[in-house]
């Protein structure tokens, strides 16, 4: 029925309209031909196809998404820098310490894509048993769905195991750290682990921000620790930054990239420096908005003046998943690395201790407590300028971040903002459009590119 038909495109439209808010046209084109083809003849759909085809095709929203689309199916695969990979150690067991959510996600990654023994540890047996409840709960719910058979089920849930002791590690080949996010616990956490491995083992973290190099440096062999940074949630984004140590030795590596590729995500390796590439990237872009806000940009304004780009979702969106206390840590590092470009905003900070972890209520309207804890100040930007100050933010820590040789070229930089936060295909990579839009000019004086 024609009511129908108008209704299911309406829905559609609004769905699309709250993603990319008008930012790329093809999906608005695409919707256009739906609703012609309740009354258009066959031979009037047909010549309305080839007509957005034909304007689509000569777009820049294509060649951004050509760019995108050949970074993910061929640089993805081919890290850059990466060493032989005869260099990789076999790995028959795997060990995670930790057994929060994070660590929970990265046990059951390793049980179903490595096939191979996993142990959990915690400093106590309840947090264990969590840990090995949530593991066995998710492969529950596969079963249900179908997706996997009750005897894969039962040899994937006998695969993970908990203790409160790390002497499970011995024979581990593969143990990587996700507990609390402070330098001197996870050198502790290393130093304990070491003491009972092989010397072969290759010791991995998932620390989001900290010193991979600092970790390493009171080990009898820190050749063998390597960053292994997923990103949350762990089973759905597709990349792993693999960072590489003042110490950490080729065999680590090549161990990380083949573990990577059996785990069914996309590495690159990226050096050790504070936040490596995607969370510095996004805690400038954050930190940028944030600070507009602390000086009286009003929330609603400063939360989607990123609309026009179609992100997959706004800064304090972003916020929310990450959670404000983690924001801020990270927020807090990146500050004390560089200080007069990461701002830690004190309005995040009061976020933080409120002990809110949501921004947003349950039908998507803000927190009133939220907003009052980010209100206030005297110097409001409209939202053109908050974007644009983000933007110039971003396109002068790119640069500097490739001076630092924090990778080896934009294309990396491109590809894990692409895997790692979702930077849309329509806009190609972080540093074409940063050129197409003269904002890298602007700000280093020169493109990326060219």
């Amino acid at each position: 029925p024609a009511g129908e038909w108008d209704a299911a495109v309406a829905a559609a439209r609004f769905l699309t309209g709250g993603k990319l808010h008008g930012a790329a046209p093809a999906h608005y084109r695409a919707l256009d031909l739906v609703a012609a083809a309740r009354t258009a003849t066959r031979d009037e759909a047909f010549a309305a196809e080839d007509d957005a085809l034909a304007d689509l095709m000569l777009s820049d929203e294509l060649r951004a998404g050509l760019y995108a689309f050949d970074l993910v199916q061929k640089r993805a695969k081919r890290p850059a820098g990466a060493p032989d990979k005869s260099l990789a150690r076999p790995v028959t067991k795997v060990g995670v310490v930790g057994a929060g959510l994070m660590a929970a996600q990265i046990a059951l990654l390793f049980v179903r894509r490595l096939q191979v023994p996993v142990v959990m540890t915690d400093l106590d047996q309840a947090r264990v048993d969590s840990g090995v409840s949530y593991v066995h709960a998710e492969i529950d719910k596969l079963l249900s769905r179908g997706r996997l058979s009750a005897d894969a089920a039962s040899r994937q849930k006998a695969l993970i195991t908990g203790s409160v002791s790390k002497d499970g590690f011995a024979d581990a080949d593969f143990v990587i750290e996700a507990v609390f996010e402070e330098l001197s616990v996870k050198q502790r956490v290393f130093a304990e682990v070491e003491s009972i491995v092989s010397p072969e083992c290759v010791l991995a973290t998932n620390t989001s921000s900290l010193s991979v190099s600092a970790m390493a440096s009171g080990l009898a062999h820190p050749s063998r620790v390597v960053g292994f940074h997923f990103f949350n949630p762990v089973a759905v984004l597709p990349l792993v930054e693999v960072v590489r140590g003042v110490a950490t030795g080729d065999a680590a590596v090549a161990t990380a990239l083949a573990v990577g590729r059996q785990l069914k995500k996309n590495c690159v390796i990226v050096a050790d420096r504070p936040a490596f590439v995607v969370n510095r990237l996004l805690t400038r872009f954050l930190g940028e908005i944030t600070r507009t806000v602390d000086e009286g940009t009003p929330f609603e304004v400063a939360e989607h003046a990123a609309d026009p780009l179609g992100l997959p979702m706004t800064p304090f969106l972003l916020l929310q998943l990450v959670g404000p206390a983690i924001a801020l840590h990270v927020a807090e590092t990146l500050h004390a690395a560089f200080p007069a470009r990461f701002f830690v905003s004190p309005k995040l900070r009061a976020l933080a201790e409120s002990g809110k972890t949501s921004v947003y209520l349950p039908d998507f309207s803000v927190d009133p407590e939220v907003e009052a804890l980010l209100g206030g100040g005297d110097r409001p930007s409209t939202g053109a300028e908050v974007l644009s100050r983000a933007l110039e933010g971003l396109a002068q820590e790119v640069r500097i971040m490739l001076d630092e040789g924090v990778v080896a070229s934009p294309e990396d930089i491109d590809l894990c903002m692409i895997l790692g936060a979702g930077w849309p295909f329509h806009l190609g990579g972080i540093t074409p459009y940063l050129d197409g839009t003269g904002i890298a000019a602007k700000v280093n004086g020169a493109p990326f590119c060219g």
